[in-house]
């Protein structure tokens, strides 16, 4: 397997991050030496970049990066989140850094901030990031930011001067403005982007609610036969390297995707390594159009502002 190599700078952190990086892969059906060894193959495979949040299956996926750490905690930056946005900061922090059993992380952001008012209350004196600084202060994380499913609040935090890393959704289907306004102004300000949803919660390559839901309904009428097994026609479903390529075009620091199993991890590792020439515009617009079909009926698109 081709290893990937670290890329360049997470915006102004210094940290050298990896095309790709490793997004939440836990799943409490499986044993945890299962999912330990899993995200430990993604690191051997050169990736650098670990996300996870106490939210994550009950705490479940922090245990499983702390011990994939363990004995090559080096040379890896670790994402953790601040779940509740209106409650203490650091009792949250030490429950994290317990699972993981960490001294530190590196990047600590506050977790689906998508209402202004949630980040205006956060961003008051001795409000939420005052509460970050001080975490950075004690050495318990080195950077901080958000992650949001809301353009707007990710434009209100650039314009604050909140963030060194902001994480927000880049694929072929997710509100034009991530990728229009938001990517192109942390560009400027030189904050760092970790994105996801490149493949949609699973719902564009799949027949599926989200990571691996089940529909409760599968609309009929637009079901095709074309790869899918004998018996079971398929919903309109777009390809990992279409998806892959989609994004890394667009070029976003760090690419989180989906590497929760080795079948999943071989597809989307093959996708980043066989990138080479970004997409033209004609191209990146036919993806989205494919998208738009590909997602439709499968439930809420909960990464997107209402309309």
């Amino acid at each position: 397997m081709s290893r990937f190599e670290p890329r360049r700078s997470l915006g102004r952190t210094g940290f050298v991050a990896t095309r790709i990086g490793a997004g939440d892969l836990a799943d409490r059906q499986l044993p945890i030496d299962e999912c330990v060894a899993t995200l430990q193959r993604a690191l051997d495979a050169g990736v650098n970049v670990v996300d996870t949040a106490p939210g994550y299956e009950d705490g479940y996926s922090e245990q499983i990066v702390g011990r994939a750490l363990q004995g090559r905690r080096d040379g890896v930056f670790v994402i953790d989140k601040i779940d509740h946005l209106h409650e203490p900061v650091a009792p949250q922090v030490e429950g994290s850094l317990q699972r993981l059993g960490l001294d530190g992380v590196d990047l600590l952001v506050f977790h689906a901030c998508s209402r202004l008012a949630d980040l205006e209350a956060l961003a008051r004196p001795g409000g939420g990031f005052e509460q970050l600084r001080a975490e950075v202060d004690r050495g318990r994380a080195r950077f901080v930011g958000i992650s949001s499913h809301h353009p707007d609040v990710l434009l209100r935090a650039l314009a604050l001067d909140l963030c060194d890393v902001v994480m927000f959704p880049i694929g072929p289907f997710v509100d034009r403005r991530y990728e229009t306004e938001v990517l192109p102004r942390c560009r400027e300000l030189d904050i760092g982007t970790v994105c996801f949803k490149t493949f949609g919660a699973g719902k564009l390559l799949g027949d599926t609610a989200g990571y691996q839901q089940p529909l409760a309904e599968r609309p009929r009428g637009k079901l095709s036969s074309g790869g899918g097994e004998v018996g079971e026609p398929q919903l309109p479903r777009l390809g990992v390297a279409e998806c892959v390529h989609y994004t890394l075009t667009l070029d976003p620091d760090v690419a989180l995707l989906g590497l929760s199993f080795q079948n999943e991890q071989d597809a989307a590792f093959a996708a980043a390594h066989a990138f080479d020439v970004p997409l033209p515009a004609t191209e990146l617009a036919a993806i989205r159009a494919r998208a738009a079909t590909a997602i439709a009926d499968k439930g809420p698109v909960w990464w997107n502002p209402a309309e």
